[in-house]
């Protein structure tokens, strides 16, 4: 009696022998050979020069000056000066205070101070500027007293002193104080009429010839005229 067996079983027992078999697990399957297409031969042509880059020719004629003349700024405008200066000095012991007018370049004494004003100029109007600036110097130059050793004079201040801002070059002192209050054109005294020449004298002999008188000291500084209050 024969018995059919389904067709997955008679598959399987095909199967079984092959893998059994010992060549079986040491087979490898082959690495795929890989064909590189063929690179053409390198050229021994030389390299193409750069391609040439034509400049547009330099014209010789000179461009046309500009019609537009430059603009120049505007000159500055001079202060003016004047001859003298108005000065106010206060002695902050005895609460004393004084103003005074000191004429460009000559000493003014106050007390143990002299000044000299070099420079007097007032603020240009047409610019809108306001008060006035003095360049000046002041020494310490002390009195004589009877039995004291005078100290020498020395020099406390020397630069710009200016009307409106008393506190921006001020004169500093432990017992006087000054600032300036303006600038003044004084008159100009008219010069002389010149003098009519002299015939020279024949020189008298040696033994009668006159002693030179002795030189004239410098005078000394002139004492501050006051100033109204309304200059």
């Amino acid at each position: 009696m024969r018995v059919s067996l389904p067709a997955t079983v008679l598959l399987l027992a095909a199967l079984i022998p092959t893998a059994m078999s010992p060549g079986a697990s040491l087979a490898q399957t082959p690495p795929p050979v890989v064909v590189l297409p063929d690179q053409p031969p390198a050229s021994s042509a030389p390299p193409a020069p750069p391609p040439t880059v034509l400049l547009p020719q330099a014209s010789s004629e000179a461009p046309a000056p500009s019609q537009e003349a430059p603009v120049k700024p505007p000159a500055p405008v001079a202060r003016p000066r004047r001859t003298a200066a108005i000065l106010q000095a206060l002695d902050k012991t005895t609460a004393e205070t004084l103003r005074f007018e000191a004429p460009i370049g000559q000493p003014i004494r106050y007390k143990d101070l002299v000044f000299v004003v070099h420079v007097c100029e007032d603020a240009a109007q047409d610019l809108g500027q306001r008060g006035a600036a003095a360049h000046l110097e002041i020494q310490s130059a002390p009195l004589p007293i009877p039995g004291r050793v005078t100290p020498p004079t020395r020099q406390l201040f020397k630069g710009w002193m200016f009307a409106n801002s008393p506190g921006l070059h001020p004169f500093e002192h432990p017992v006087y104080d000054a600032w300036l209050i303006g600038c003044r054109q004084t008159t100009v005294p008219e010069p002389a009429s010149p003098a009519v020449p002299i015939q020279p004298r024949p020189a008298p002999p040696a033994a009668q010839r006159p002693v030179p008188p002795p030189p004239t000291p410098a005078p000394p500084p002139t004492a501050p005229r006051p100033v109204s209050p309304a200059h």
